[in-house]
């Protein structure tokens, strides 16, 4: 099979989201929080739970010990017309305590209340240390058959469909905190293989920090928030931060990647993913390799720009999980390519002089290239968030036949503590049981009782070995599939705390990766270090982490004290020579627009400014992108053309491009007493229009006018002639150009960079 063309399934997948597009003559906004719409008055007819949104999917209907039920989808959901406790008994009243008399004392026989409290006094579970924010969807792999010359994985075989479910994340801030911060993003892909559970748990970034995992709790308590007062949130701009990593120098080429654009994704559905350890595969000869795992997605990597991540913060905190959840609603499914960089398995354990076992490394793709193995598309939406999403427990020692572990130290320590945690998070060892993480393959474990048992095992004999219940469970050999660890040679050696010195360069890779980048990337991380430094207190730290970066590149050094107005130090090593390595970069192709959102301004008193905007719009809804209109009110403009935003809700932010119909006056809400983003000095055009176009202007955005709406140009102080800026007779010729640009995620030649 051509590893590089969708496999069958996927195809069917992308068929039938065609199909649903093409289905709807006008689609809708994607977001709707129900099935149906509600009425104005309260129903006061009795009826069912209305049935869950389309784009909506559960965990599969398997029993505790992975078995096909056969149920019906929704056999888990909450049924019947009444309101009943949770034995069933049906309700009269859950508004009022039973009290002794109106205005009497609540009297302690009311179970009802009792237990409705009980319950919301108990709905919370501790909250992840690390990866607390998150989203998760359901999905399918298919898997190419490129793999199995490598991997006897039977997932990886041509044309397996296996169902997934994937968790995205961020590592810093807790559950309530922003999406946007700058961070690195976890990925985590639960694969339901007909061999048992395979989960895939890595970042957006491909290292790590740290290169022991006995150092994991250091890095985190320093990335967390002030102990004393605890902040900031979600930030890493601060001085505990910055303390540890200019003092333990080999976190240093992830924070080059953290400074970087990569920490500020667009989108989950426009980052990377990297397994991050080097894993071992197992072919069915029983033939070994040595392999990286990359998620490669189809629209391509894309970024943030710092001010927009910051206001996105606050506008819409919810950016990113809101972008995923109205994408797949809206039949744009995200998809990702799996691929592998295979090394030989050698005792060495190193490529090209490279050392697969340490975790702040990379193999760059020009060395060893990214096979494609297979496709992952992203299709369904969760029910409910605590049952799915908190819910879902990954382990990186959950692997099929033919995938193993090397000796990563950060590696090891990961195969205990994913388990541990889960013990405190799900409250017992039975937390693959919980419908989500329940396994596809049949399930024999011998693993008695505990907290939240939902097996009802059978038989009297949980041991091996026995006779009384027929020797029942069974061991299984490599022809039956077994999975069984690939016998290593362990070389003789001094039991001692240490680190190969193989792990001591810890500056010719960040330096690799800053020569690696364009020159508008290399402004964006200058801007990066220069602000989070600025955060700090301590003058102290500022000059450690200067001393740091003068290791990995001179005029990176130079940029940054410049910035912080201090001198910048001499290297203290010698600057490694490296040829730098194009995969690195986000920048130099051209990428789908699927699911990207265009604004589209119209003057809602002014009928010439709707002309062609029906057309319009079902043109970019063709094109798998969502367009919003927003005027100065809401609701129905003419006949069928429904404003979806308001100059007071919108914000450029929330857009990818923006489109001018009009320069519309200022609107009867347009006082900064009712909206202070119509704080500006008394213009013709909108005030709040004119910020959107200011601010889409300055983050590098594809501004598209015609008609009379070059005016808001002029009030913006932008010029017509200007890189991005494409104004025309018709809506149609000048949403062409404008969506050529989107191809390029953002229009960099705007603003040419001062470094090379």
């Amino acid at each position: 099979m051509d590893a590089f063309k969708p496999a069958k399934a996927v195809k069917e997948a992308l068929d039938k989201a065609a199909e649903k597009v093409a289905d709807l003559v006008t689609p809708p906004v994607p977001g709707a929080p129900g099935s149906a719409p509600p009425p104005v008055e309260p129903p006061d007819e009795p009826q069912g739970p209305l049935p869950r949104k389309p784009d909506q999917a559960s965990p599969q209907t398997r029993t505790a010990t992975g078995a096909e039920t056969g149920a019906a989808a929704d056999t888990r959901e909450q049924r019947g017309e009444y309101l009943t406790t949770s034995t069933g008994a049906r309700l009269y009243d859950t508004d009022h305590s039973l009290k002794a008399g109106a205005r009497g004392p609540t009297l302690l026989q009311d179970h009802h209340l009792r237990e409705k409290i009980t319950h919301f006094d108990h709905e919370r579970i501790p909250e992840r240390v690390v990866h607390a924010r998150g989203a998760a969807v359901h999905g399918v792999f298919v898997g190419y058959g490129s793999a199995t010359n490598v991997c006897k994985a039977a997932f990886l075989a041509e044309g397996v469909t296996t169902p997934v479910f994937t968790r995205f994340s961020t590592v810093v801030g807790s559950r309530g905190s922003a999406d946007t911060v700058r961070d690195t993003r976890g990925f985590a892909t639960k694969f339901y293989t007909s061999e048992g559970t395979f989960d895939l748990v890595g970042n957006n970034i491909p290292v790590f920090f740290i290169q022991d995992g006995i150092k994991f709790p250091d890095i985190i308590h320093a990335a967390k928030p002030h102990p004393d007062r605890e902040i900031p949130q979600a930030q890493s701009a601060h001085d505990t931060f910055w303390d540890f990593v200019s003092s333990h120098t080999e976190a240093t080429h992830h924070v080059m990647w953290q400074m970087s654009d990569r920490a500020v994704p667009r989108s989950y559905r426009m980052m990377e993913g990297f397994g991050v350890h080097t894993f071992r595969l197992v072919d069915a000869e029983g033939g070994t390799s040595l392999a990286k795992f990359h998620w490669k997605p189809k629209l391509g990597v894309h970024s943030l720009l710092w001010e927009e991540a910051q206001l996105i913060a606050g506008v819409d905190p919810d950016f990113h999980r809101r972008d995923l959840f109205d994408a797949i609603e809206s039949g744009a499914y995200p998809q990702w390519e799996l691929g592998i960089q295979v090394f030989p398995d050698t005792p060495e354990q190193t490529f090209d002089g490279i050392d697969l076992l340490d975790p702040t490394k990379i193999v760059p793709e020009e060395l060893a290239p990214v096979q494609p193995v297979g496709m992952l598309t992203l299709n369904r939406n969760t029910t409910n968030y605590f049952a799915e999403t908190e819910q879902v427990a990954f382990h990186v020692g959950h692997l099929p036949p033919g995938i193993d572990v090397t000796d990563d130290p950060l590696l090891h320590a990961r195969l205990f503590s994913y388990i541990d945690t889960q013990l405190s998070r799900l409250g017992g060892p039975n937390f693959n049981q919980i419908p989500i993480n329940r396994p596809h393959a049949p399930v024999n474990d011998m693993l008695r009782d505990g907290f939240h048992q939902h097996a009802v095992h059978s038989g009297v004999a949980p041991y091996k070995p026995n006779t009384l219940d027929g020797g029942c469970p069974f061991m299984a050999g490599v022809e039956t599939g077994a999975y069984v660890e690939v016998p290593q040679v362990v070389a003789e050696g001094v039991k001692e705390r240490s680190a190969p010195a193989s792990f001591e360069d810890h500056f010719t890779q960040p330096r690799l990766f800053y020569r690696s980048l364009s020159p508008v990337e290399k402004e964006h991380l200058v801007r990066a270090f220069t602000f989070e430094l600025g955060k700090c207190y301590e003058q102290a730290i500022r000059e450690r982490q200067l001393r740091v970066l003068a290791n990995v590149d001179a005029e990176l050094c130079a940029l940054v004290a410049a910035g912080l107005g201090l001198p910048a130090p001499e290297a203290t090593e010698p600057a490694a020579e490296v040829a730098p390595s194009p995969a690195l970069s986000q920048l130099g192709q051209v990428w789908p627009a699927d699911g990207r959102l265009i604004g589209i301004v119209v003057d809602a008193d002014d009928p010439a400014s709707l002309d062609g905007l029906h057309t319009l719009r079902q043109t970019i809804t063709a094109g798998g992108m969502v367009p919003l209109v927003i005027a100065a009110r809401g609701g129905e403009l003419e006949d069928g053309l429904v404003a979806q935003r308001t100059f007071l809700t919108a914000r450029s932010v929330e857009f990818d491009a923006l489109l001018l119909a009009a320069a519309p006056p200022p609107a009867p809400d347009a006082l900064p007493v009712r909206d202070a983003k119509a704080g500006a000095p008394a213009v013709t055009v909108d005030p709040r229009v004119v910020l959107m176009v200011q601010e889409c202007y300055r983050h590098a955005k594809a501004i598209g006018v015609w008609g009379n709406a070059e005016a808001a140009l002029v009030e913006a102080g932008v010029a017509p002639d200007e890189p991005g800026i494409v104004a025309g007779q018709t809506p149609a010729d000048v949403f062409a150009e404008v969506q050529t640009l989107l191809g390029t995620h953002r229009v960099w030649d705007r603003f040419p960079a001062t470094v090379a």
